[in-house]
């Protein structure tokens, strides 16, 4: 919505068109849900196409070689989508890259890329390799040397294929350090290749009034981010599980933890239903909430009250969610990898911005250090963090993406 938002400006006679497999609401529900969320209202009239083979991207209708099968149910959707509308330029923005030669071949579009995360990455490709388990490597292979061989010779066919289409963009745009070298490893488009940050809403969480965020019944931790297997909250939940142990034994302050995210799907109600069942048997289901689908001015409201914002995904391509808590004065700590750790929770002016961590143990300690600072200590860090998000803002955004842009419209 914001990339539709800042063309409005620069290219008003333009038609704007979004492909959407929303069948099930209207454009209006569509445009009131992004402001409800992102806080974005758009100035101008957007056409919505109506896609209803949506479900072939859909992960659950491949429980087996899902990259591959989604990528091909994506080439069907595109189809769809193509024989509804054909423009003039073609941007994706949602990670179809097996979409982009078949607008700019058969469609005769000039086509563009904004990648969040690759479809396939080569940390993927290791994960396989060193017969590593993670939530797209499962332990039945992993244990079988044939069967991690055969998956690695899939996943560098496929990767050789993302790459060949990945390369039909006139112009990319990747979100974050992380992703650029994953999409320049790959694509090898790099004459065309720009980092463009996510559009952040952080005028609206500077509005927040920096003090020591302590509430009458202690410290608040929230979690932002979608209930997604990646985003590993499971993780979350055991480090606060051993936070509780430790502020037994060290005395600290009363603790609440909230997990706010987005469901999907019947597959990310399940997993926060699992979610709630991990912290009845580990004993902290009182200490815990969940808040699902809320609105921005709800999620505005958490932040301002909780003094740290977690984030545990392995590899996260950039994270909002990040930025929002430490526009909003929120103590981050991240996960050691990713865009957090190469763009966002990095020194600003050689002072702290945040803390990173990788394991249980790790993220509990840091949480305990973070609560046994001094106010005055972690006032500091607020206003290191909040002086450091100005080059993720809507604006910045504006004029890299435009500028990235500029060639496409020529």
């Amino acid at each position: 919505m914001q990339q539709l938002l800042n063309n409005f400006s620069r290219y008003p006679e333009a038609v704007y068109v979004v492909y959407t497999g929303d069948v099930n609401v209207s454009g209006h529900q569509i445009l009131e849900g992004a402001f409800r969320r992102f806080n974005i209202r758009l100035t101008r009239p957007v056409k919505f196409v109506f896609l209803r083979k949506r479900y072939l991207v859909e992960d659950s209708l491949y429980p087996h070689f899902t990259l591959l099968g989604q990528s091909l149910g994506s080439i069907f959707l595109g189809w769809e989508a193509l024989m509804q509308c054909v423009p003039d330029v073609y941007i994706d923005s949602m990670g179809y890259a097996f979409t982009l030669p078949l607008f700019k071949y058969l469609g005769s579009c000039r086509v563009g890329s904004y990648v969040h995360y690759p479809t396939i990455s080569t940390d993927m490709l290791s994960v396989v390799r060193n017969q590593n388990v993670g939530f797209n490597n499962a332990a039945f292979i992993t244990r079988n040397p044939f069967l991690s061989k055969l998956k690695l010779i899939y996943y560098y066919l496929f990767a050789f294929t993302y790459g060949l289409v990945g390369s039909c963009s006139d112009v990319v745009m990747v979100n974050s350090s992380w992703t650029l070298n994953h999409i320049l490893s790959l694509w090898k488009v790099g004459d065309c290749t720009h980092i463009v940050y996510p559009p952040c809403d952080v005028q609206t969480f500077l509005d927040i009034p920096l003090h020591e965020k302590k509430t009458a019944s202690g410290h608040l931790l929230v979690s932002i981010g979608q209930f997604r297997p990646e985003k590993n909250h499971a993780l979350q939940i055991r480090a606060f599980a051993k936070l509780l142990k430790k502020k037994e034994a060290e005395s600290l302050p009363s603790l609440k933890l909230v997990l706010i995210g987005g469901c999907r799907n019947q597959d990310d109600e399940l997993r926060v239903n699992q979610l709630r069942r991990l912290s009845e048997d580990l004993g902290v289901q009182e200490n815990m909430e969940f808040k699902i689908n809320i609105p921005f001015d709800e999620l505005k409201n958490y932040l301002s009250e909780a003094t740290i914002g977690l984030h545990t995904m392995w590899n996260e391509h950039f994270g909002i969610g990040i930025v929002e808590c430490m526009a909003a004065g929120t103590i981050v700590l991240a996960h050691n990898s990713g865009g957090p750790k190469l763009d966002i929770v990095i020194p600003h002016e050689g002072e702290r911005t945040g803390f990173l961590a990788e394991s249980e143990e790790g993220y509990a300690e840091t949480m305990a250090q973070v609560l046994s600072m001094s106010a005055e200590k972690r006032l500091q860090i607020r206003n290191n963090a909040r002086a450091s998000v100005s080059r993720f803002s809507d604006q910045e955004f504006e004029v890299t993406f435009l500028s990235s842009v500029e060639k496409l419209f020529q």
